[in-house]
């Protein structure tokens, strides 16, 4: 077999011949993957080729991780190495094409030495490195049949963009750990219909003039067959679109955003989650109905642009439908992106003598949203809090647990799933699985989202058999109808509804920062 350890190699030799080339090839093999005159099969032919070799020369599921999470860096680096595409090219694709022949012509002994003297274009520090999760190594496609982007006989890619870097990274990582933690599981049961699911994903920082690029990286030098997990309201309204283009299927992003739910529903993009608009219902009906206030004592605290006015405009409809005068609700805002909520406070306060604010319901990033809680807590005696879940639960609990017990008690956070410390069949799935892929992860809200999300995704996947593309898998979730995976409300999907839940569930810190059910009822 071209590219194969030598059949006489101990099994030691065999690895680490293929982790010399898993260096060496991927700077190579990234650098070419840029250059546009360059057919991508004739690339992923030697990518597949060489995720062969990491298998046959594995001794066990730990060191193919490893390996494959080599050659990963490389391609990535080799990718970065490519400044000016128009001059380096040339020298690239020389590279590429010697390479090539190595497979083809030479032993892996032979191939390792070539690749190894192959000079390679040195590389600029290159940007915040893309993340990628380690997984099991690609398989080349059987050739029956057009080839499927991100499929092949033993693979299936994902692509997430989210945050892993900056002062919402922790929502990131949460949804990916979660993601990776149901794939893990199914993929340790010979993964759906043969093929072992992969995440692979890509930081924006939450800042959306980022994202395109990091959603471009994904489906162009990736080739993720879909999107699953995005993270960010603002962000999404710059991915969904770019997915939509191209008809590549954009699932359970960690937002809430209208721009997801359409009606009728755009045929790419599905939700797990509630919407904004139902928690921001059920935060109104919890103040009004069971707190009992009036609308001139509710604020919203919101960052400071077109989402932050859509909120507003949902809390002012929420408070309609429950025939309640909205005249004198209070819109303070903050600079997305920062934790600078003075402007806010001192707008609060010009209300406080004739008015007295009850409770204000915040949306933002769980730094914001404690610096906000941090800044009034005491000016304001019994102020109720209410959040959003975007806001990142344990974030925001570890946030506050620093300033004192007396700013963590009565908080509420409006959830889409289940409390984590419950004892549902659900959840202690989760957290034993959670437990196993990634010991020491505490059980979080948002990795649970991320976990629930995917475990969606794998039973559409199992649904459709080994014939797989993209407008089956999209047939296969509208689908789905009634699943019960035990969080207390079913699961479905239709052609005119692409959100699986619209349960809201109410939780409420306590002066240990532990989250406790509440009803908002």
């Amino acid at each position: 077999m071209p590219f194969a350890p030598a059949a006489s190699a101990a099994p030691g030799e065999k690895v680490a011949v293929v982790r010399t080339l898993a260096s060496r090839v991927g700077l190579i093999v990234g650098a070419a993957s840029n250059c546009r005159n360059l057919p991508r099969a004739r690339v992923q032919a030697v990518v597949d080729k060489f995720a062969i070799v990491i298998r046959e020369a594995s001794t066990n599921e730990v060191e193919r991780a490893e390996i494959t999470q080599q050659l990963d860096r490389s391609l990535s680096d080799g990718r970065r190495a490519m400044t000016n595409v128009d001059v380096e090219c040339g020298p690239a694709e020389r590279q590429f094409a010697d390479l090539e022949r190595s497979i083809i012509t030479s032993a892996p002994s032979d191939a390792a030495a070539t690749a190894a003297a192959t000079p390679v274009q040195p590389a600029p520090t290159p940007p915040a490195p893309v993340q990628t999760a380690a997984a099991p190594a690609m398989a080349a496609p059987t050739g029956s049949g057009p080839a499927i982007r991100g499929v092949t006989d033993r693979e299936i890619r994902f692509g997430m963009v989210g945050p892993f870097s900056g002062p919402s990274k922790q929502l990131g990582r949460q949804m990916k750990l979660g993601i990776d933690t149901a794939f893990n599981r199914v993929n340790d049961s010979g993964g759906v219909a043969g093929r072992m699911l992969r995440l692979i994903s890509a930081d924006d920082g939450f800042d959306p003039t980022r994202t395109l690029a990091a959603m471009s990286q994904l489906y162009d030098k990736d080739q993720v067959l879909c999107f699953i997990g995005n993270v960010g309201t603002p962000n999404a309204a710059v991915a969904a679109p770019y997915a939509l283009e191209r008809r590549a299927l954009f699932f359970g992003a960690f937002t809430g955003t209208p721009v997801l739910r359409r009606d009728p529903p755009d045929r790419y993009v599905f939700n797990y989650r509630a919407s904004i608009t139902e928690e921001v219902e059920a935060s109104v009906r919890y103040l009004v109905k069971v707190r009992r206030l009036q609308p001139r004592q509710i604020a919203v605290f919101a960052q400071d642009d077109s989402f932050g006015d859509a909120v507003f405009g949902v809390v002012v409809k929420a408070m309609r439908t429950l025939g309640v005068n909205d005249g004198q609700a209070l819109r303070l805002s903050y600079k997305r992106g920062t934790i600078d909520v003075n402007d806010a406070v001192a707008l609060m306060a010009t209300r406080k003598a004739a008015n007295a604010i009850k409770s204000v319901i915040i949306i933002g990033s769980y730094r914001s949203s404690a610096k906000f809680i941090e800044k009034t807590h005491d000016s304001y005696p019994g102020l109720v809090y209410t959040n959003l879940s975007i806001v990142g639960s344990t974030e925001l609990s570890e946030e506050l647990k620093l300033l004192g017990a007396r700013y963590t008690n009565g908080v509420v956070v409006t959830q889409v799933v289940p409390a984590v410390d419950g004892y549902s069949s659900a959840i202690l799935e989760y957290k034993a699985a959670l437990a196993k892929y990634f010991p020491g992860e505490a059980p979080d809200y948002v990795s649970l989202e991320g976990y629930i999300g995917a475990n969606i995704m794998i039973q559409a996947l199992r649904q459709i058999g080994p014939q797989l593309d993209t407008e089956k898998l999209v047939d296969s979730l509208e689908s789905l109808r009634g699943v019960d995976m035990g969080l207390g409300t079913s699961l479905s999907f239709g052609r005119s509804d692409h959100q699986a839940s619209h349960k809201v569930w109410g939780t409420a810190l306590d002066e240990s920062g532990k989250y406790q059910a509440i009803d908002l009822e």
